[in-house]
């Protein structure tokens, strides 16, 4: 491979050029958040005298993975923790020819804000470089650093840390070849829900003109009241003070055990609103907050009141979400009926009615039940909650292509879009792939296509999302259908 030698706003960088693509990795777009600058807001990257490496990803945030059953998600959420200080950094991908002015992408990871990275396979941008989109994919804070409200530090700091990169590709993009008035970001599951927040917040008003919501909405998010009592529950169990210099006085990689442990489906804490709603469904413990500078309002409110009515959206569910967490496990063929409503029930009021309105009783068995209930309350419906209240144009899709994984039980689970989407289904065959032994690859060019031209001027091959017809492209059918409200509609908010 050749190099390609870019100059940024801190000083050159060297990445390498092949077969279609400029690649860059690891480029800081903020200080590194250590010492000082641990708890506080991202600050501007130093400049550097030279020509900086950016040819390997470099470290990521602190993190600790646990196995999967059966699966092999190291494309999905990567290999874990990769040690270093300078992990608030970016990767680029870029056409390896130097013409200017085109479309950009911005890629936002998921792993419920405690896990994954910009460097994991399946989200490697290589096929929008080639496509002409000029993309980027960015890391953050997570966990206890990145979205825990501690007294005394800036709450939502791994939001504050993706708007800070959102600026820094601004006043870089043009170096890249990028046109920072088109620019696209997108994200899926956590990453989703970062976009989604992102549009709600007034700090991000500008920053972009389009996004797209990848199995993720607007509604996991925490009353800070409610979110401090993680913060009283980890300073227990960490043995420090429930302040900035408690949890400061503790390393990162110290906390994982504690993480961990608060996180586990049994740990003993109640994270309901005044409602009794806990809107993560146990599935994350870090989320936003709103509340603040960043989200003043729940990010629902706020698209009610016109935010983001000035972005382009497309949002999208899979039809089978839940079977990602329920099927390996063998929670949807193991969990009796009680046990379901038990579960339910710490999440949401009137859970058994739920469960009931979802067949439970009516010849379902209980985990299929909880299954089907779950697709719609965690993710499904709320997605569409969040498509009726954004007030500018809006598009909906359903990810329903069936992985022949586990006996075809795994279906069109949470992250089954991701390689169609990148165009990198090589990652996720196999095995133990996501996606199977032979995964379809028209459909990922097809898919691909539809993200590109969306990136590139907006455009889709269907109507827009209303609350009256409610048009939903179904993506194996390569049509919109009009969709029925869910069930799950008379026990959300």
């Amino acid at each position: 491979m050749a190099e390609a030698i870019v100059t940024t706003t801190a000083g050159k960088v060297r990445g390498l050029s092949g077969h279609g693509v400029r690649r860059f990795f690891g480029i800081p777009y903020a200080a590194a958040p250590v010492a000082g600058l641990r708890f506080a807001p991202p600050e501007p990257q130093a400049s550097w005298d030279g020509i900086r490496d950016a040819i390997v990803p470099g470290p990521n945030a602190p993190q600790r993975l646990k196995a999967f059953p059966g699966l092999d998600v190291e494309p999905l959420i990567g290999k874990g923790w990769m040690p270093g200080d300078d992990y608030l950094s970016l990767n680029v991908w870029t056409p390896d020819d130097e013409r200017s002015g085109r479309p950009i992408m911005v890629w936002i990871h998921g792993g419920g804000f405690v896990i994954g990275s910009k460097d994991v396979s399946v989200s490697d941008c290589s096929s929008f470089a080639r496509d002409g989109i000029v993309c980027f994919a960015i890391n953050y804070r997570m966990g206890i650093d990145g979205f825990l409200p501690i007294p005394g530090i800036p709450t939502n700091l791994g939001l504050r840390d993706m708007i800070a990169a959102l600026r820094w590709i601004h006043a870089n993009a043009v170096a890249f070849g990028g046109d920072p008035t088109n620019l696209t970001v997108f994200g899926e599951s956590a990453g989703a829900m970062a976009v989604a927040d992102l549009m709600a917040s007034p700090l991000a008003k500008g920053l972009f003109n389009r996004a797209i919501v990848q199995s993720g909405h607007g509604g996991m998010t925490r009353d800070i009241p409610v979110a401090r009592r993680l913060v009283d529950k980890l300073a227990k169990m960490l043995k420090v003070t429930p302040d900035r210099a408690g949890f400061a006085s503790v390393a990162p990689e110290h906390c994982f055990d504690a993480v961990e442990k608060i996180s586990a489906p049994g740990a003993r804490i109640d994270l309901r609103d005044a409602e009794g709603h806990e809107p993560v469904f146990g599935i994350s413990r870090f989320v936003p907050v709103h509340g603040d500078d960043v989200l003043p309002q729940k990010p629902l409110d706020a698209l009610r009141h016109g935010a983001g009515a000035e972005v382009d959206l497309l949002i999208g569910t899979n039809a089978e979400e839940m079977n990602l967490y329920l099927v390996p496990s063998g929670v949807r063929d193991k969990i009796w009926g009680w046990l379901a409503s038990y579960a339910l029930g710490k999440s949401l009021p009137r859970a058994r009615r739920a469960l009931k309105a979802y067949g439970l009783g009516k010849g379902k068995k209980p985990g299929q039940a909880l299954t089907d209930a779950m697709n719609d309350l965690v993710f499904r419906w709320p997605a569409r909650r969040f498509a009726e209240e954004h007030k500018g144009r809006t598009h909906m899709y359903e990810f329903d292509w069936r992985s022949p994984a586990f006996g075809g039980e795994l279906g069109s689970c949470h992250g089954m879009e991701l390689p169609f989407v990148f165009d990198t289904l090589a990652t996720a065959t196999g095995p133990e792939g996501l996606a199977g032994q032979a995964p379809p690859q028209a459909l990922a060019d097809r898919i691909h296509r539809i993200w590109v031209d969306f990136a590139v001027d907006g455009s889709l091959p269907w109507e827009p999302f209303d609350s009256e017809r409610r048009l939903v492209y179904s993506v194996v059918a390569d049509e919109a259908r009009s969709e029925a409200p869910m069930p799950a509609a008379n026990f959300l908010p």
